[in-house]
């Protein structure tokens, strides 16, 4: 046999080397991605016949987003079988898709504001007063924010995706020890809490700083799940996590749109998530009205100037 076709056979083998070494990678993805549908769809069929939130169509007039930056209304709920409620949690998640960056504002539930219709009354009775088009609509017309979508979660759900997520649990360090007006007792320390025990962290508030204190650590442990989350061996799950909160949550988002921002969200740059609170320190007084109770008063052009430059930023 002569050089050259000896030499011919080992580029022949060569290219086929190469080959198989590209084509490995793109099996292991299609695997990925597949073993994920079915555990969506598992996840799904499994949890759809505990379904306590109703699914159906919702009047949201959201805005049209023209430079991949999305504000997506974020709401936690206790209503169960279409009952309706105040909104426990309100929060404004921004996802900037160009530049992989997540922002997050927690507007405490006690601001005082005018509902457009429905004069002035604590932030949080707009959605029961109107549902989440009314929060939308007050949002816009108090602080300027244009929402695009909105995702509504019921407490459960909550619960649910941190044990399907992280079934060892999820590490936390409790600042204090906590049991009043929450389902399990916490002690001060580092422990490992599943999906009940730390919704209870995240609801806390009977203590000195009451709602500030809650809206604090919601944003603390929402970090410290998008950290985790971005863990390879997490990344999987993610569809099987949409699936399993899927009966909990009602949203305009679509399933494409979703799972890209749970991407910017949980695992493009986890640690580049900025925090702000509504009220700033020393923007408020706390003010009592017969119709709405202990509420906080906001300086509200401090507030909108303050969000204009934290998402325009």
């Amino acid at each position: 046999m002569s050089n050259f076709s000896r030499n011919q056979k080992r580029v022949i083998r060569r290219k086929k080397f190469i080959c198989l070494l590209l084509l490995i990678p793109a099996v292991m993805i299609s695997a990925l991605f597949l073993y994920g549908y079915f555990q969506y769809k598992n996840a799904y069929d499994n949890n759809i016949r505990e379904t306590v939130l109703a699914r159906s169509d919702i009047e949201f007039n959201g805005a049209v987003s023209s430079d991949q930056k999305y504000n997506v209304l974020l709401l936690g709920t206790d209503a169960r079988n279409g009952e309706n409620s105040r909104a426990d949690t309100i929060m404004v998640a921004q996802f900037d898709q160009k530049a992989n960056k997540s922002k997050l504002i927690s507007i405490m539930r006690d601001s005082y504001v005018e509902i457009p219709g429905h004069g002035f009354n604590k932030i949080n009775a707009a959605y029961a007063n109107g549902g989440v088009e009314t929060l939308r609509e007050t949002l816009q017309h108090n602080f300027d924010i244009d929402i695009h979508y909105y995702v509504i979660i019921n407490f459960t759900g909550f619960s649910k995706v941190v044990d399907t997520a992280f079934p060892d649990g999820v590490e936390i360090d409790v600042e204090k020890d906590m049991s009043k007006g929450i389902n399990n007792s916490l002690a001060a320390g580092f422990s490992t809490l599943n999906g009940e025990q730390l919704l209870d962290y995240v609801r806390f508030r009977q203590d000195e700083e009451s709602d500030f204190g809650r809206v604090r650590r919601q944003q603390e442990v929402l970090k410290v799940l998008s950290s985790e989350f971005s863990e390879i061996n997490n990344l999987v799950k993610l569809p099987k996590v949409i699936g399993t909160i899927s009966p909990y949550v009602k949203t305009n988002l679509d399933t494409k749109l979703l799972l890209s921002m749970g991407q910017t969200f949980l695992i493009e740059e986890q640690k580049r998530i900025e925090t702000l609170r509504v009220p700033l320190d020393d923007t408020y007084t706390d003010e009592r009205y017969e119709h709405a109770g202990l509420v906080l008063e906001l300086d509200l052009e401090t507030n909108k100037a303050a969000i204009d430059d934290f998402l325009n930023e």
